[in-house]
């Protein structure tokens, strides 16, 4: 992808999501641009998918927000420039937007397909579970550039250890590294209340309690508590917690009163109820979760990584997969890594793998292979959205193939993780290459962690494009694609997507895999 000027990203973009008026709140993940938004029916939703900057688009109707995926590292530099021309212009919007770029008939259809999935995913996924899950989701989301900072100067410390340089320094890089994961409960607090509609200082006060070396002194059936016991888990049970007393004396505490009664209250009787409930239980729980990761990888190995890295895109489909991020954040606050997210990154491997092939299969439509062009360094880089959407999702059989690619991936870095070589991550967020910084194995960032996750990435690029190439395009001749690309009329009978099926092929095609929630 080129590179491209961010302040002229951003005064492309303002336009297209219908102006400084129409935005309410601006922020930004570590590949995002979240946009809070008066009216969604404003965005020129088309335009900015169009626009060369732009990866990919979500609409989180959990948060109510418009995220435009623009990458690592762009988005760092695009959000405050386009922050700078809101509040520039607050009263109204910028008076022209440029017109969409590389939009032809092809890659229109494309989009149209991707986003009318992208539509029955949305209200399939507005359940209470789901919705529940993403909010959980959202309190971990801001804590990923810390947790990528601290892991990456902690692999750097554990590879400056284990070759014996520079031993004068690397006390104060564990130090470093080490502060925020001994104070991680403290961030989960605060962003929880934020999240649930409570004060953030009192979930943060709350949940310090945790990690509060005082409580070895407190006993709980007949047991002395210990500082951390419960981890984020507890965190955020207590915060949550925090937030619903908060709301309750909010509305019962006179308002005289309530400056004094409303924080005490709230931490009198959720601090307790962590001390004497919330930490035991959560403690229990992320005992289990360390057991059943360890127990999954050394037995289950090869099985267990193929069942993992193949089912993970499904999950993302569905939305489970937010249910997955407090769980490797206790893995790493327990035992320094994740071995989870190496073998589920596999999944975007796969999704590489089939890419290519359509790619290769598809050399004559010229619209899909300059998506894919623009496309597949985000998704090595561990961006996988515009790929998914953009590209397999649409066209049905692909990401299916991607899947099996992800499957084989997840067996290799599985099977070495049953053989005694686990790879881990030390922090949540990246994949792909991006992973590579991160990576632990129990002894640090070695050759061995290195070569087995590398592995596992070939053999997910490599099976999802054989997959994909032999069996994900079948029916779809190179020529085929292109002409029904090209047709005018209506999309279900011009095949609708660049190298997408036939008319007579379309509903197999949106079929499989299943939509959410069928």
């Amino acid at each position: 992808m080129t590179t491209t000027d961010p302040r002229a990203t951003a005064a492309a973009l303002l336009p297209l999501v219908g102006g400084a008026a129409n935005v309410a709140s601006v922020a930004h993940c570590m590949t995002r641009l979240r946009l809070g938004l008066r009216d969604p029916a404003l965005v020129r939703d088309a335009e900015v998918r169009a626009l060369p900057a732009v990866l990919g688009v979500v609409e989180d109707e959990a948060t109510g927000t418009y995220q435009i995926v623009l990458g690592p590292g762009t988005v760092a530099r695009v959000t405050p420039a386009f922050e700078a021309l809101v509040e520039a212009a607050p009263d109204g919007p910028a008076a022209t937007g440029p017109a969409a770029l590389g939009d032809g008939a092809a890659a229109q259809g494309l989009a149209a397909r991707g986003e009318a999935i992208r539509a029955g995913q949305r209200a399939r996924n507005a359940t209470p579970v789901k919705l529940l899950l993403r909010r959980i989701a959202a309190v971990f989301v801001p804590l990923i550039p810390a947790l990528i900072g601290c892991g990456i100067v902690a692999g750097l410390t554990g590879l400056l250890v284990n070759l014996g340089r520079l031993p004068g320094l690397t006390p104060a890089l564990a130090a470093t590294a080490s502060g925020f994961m001994a104070l991680i409960a403290v961030f989960v607090g605060v962003n929880t209340a934020k999240e649930f509609g409570g004060t953030p200082v009192l979930g943060g006060a709350v949940a310090s309690v945790v990690v509060f070396p005082g409580v070895a002194k407190v006993e709980v059936f007949g047991q002395q508590l210990a500082p951390g016991q419960g981890g984020v888990l507890g965190a955020l049970a207590a915060a949550a917690l925090a937030a619903a007393v908060e709301k309750q004396c909010r509305r019962r505490v006179p308002e005289a009163l309530d400056v004094l009664l409303t924080p005490t209250i709230t931490v009198l009787v959720s601090g307790l109820a962590t001390l004497y409930g919330l930490m035991y239980a959560a403690g229990a729980v992320s005992t289990a979760i360390g057991a059943a990761a360890d127990t999954l990888l050394a037995s289950g190995g090869a099985v267990a990584g193929g069942v993992l890295g193949g089912l993970f895109l499904p999950l993302v489909m569905l939305g489970l997969h937010q249910a997955l991020i407090p769980i490797h954040a206790t893995l790493i606050e327990q035992q320094g890594f994740t071995v989870l997210l190496p073998i589920l990154a596999m999944a975007g491997a796969g999704q590489v793998g089939a890419a290519a092939a359509v790619y290769v299969r598809l050399r004559h439509d010229t619209a899909l292979r300059r998506t894919i062009r623009s496309a597949l360094p985000a998704g090595l880089l561990g961006v996988g959205e515009p790929l998914i959407y953009g590209v397999s999702l649409p066209l049905g059989r692909p990401f299916a193939t991607a899947c099996v690619g992800g499957a084989f991936g997840g067996a290799f870095t599985g099977l070495f993780g049953m053989l005694g070589d686990p790879v881990g991550a030390t922090a949540i967020g990246p994949s792909g290459w991006a992973l590579f910084p991160l990576l632990d194995g129990g002894s640090g960032l070695t050759a061995t962690t290195v070569a087995v996750y590398a592995g596992g990435l070939l053999t997910g690029y490599a099976t999802g494009f054989a997959a994909t190439y032999l069996f994900g395009l079948k029916g779809l001749t190179t020529t085929g694609a292109a002409a029904s690309a090209g047709t005018a009329g209506d999309p279900g009978e011009a095949g609708a997507a660049a190298g997408s099926a036939p008319a007579s092929r379309a509903p197999s095609v949106t079929s499989s895999p299943p939509a959410p929630g069928s």
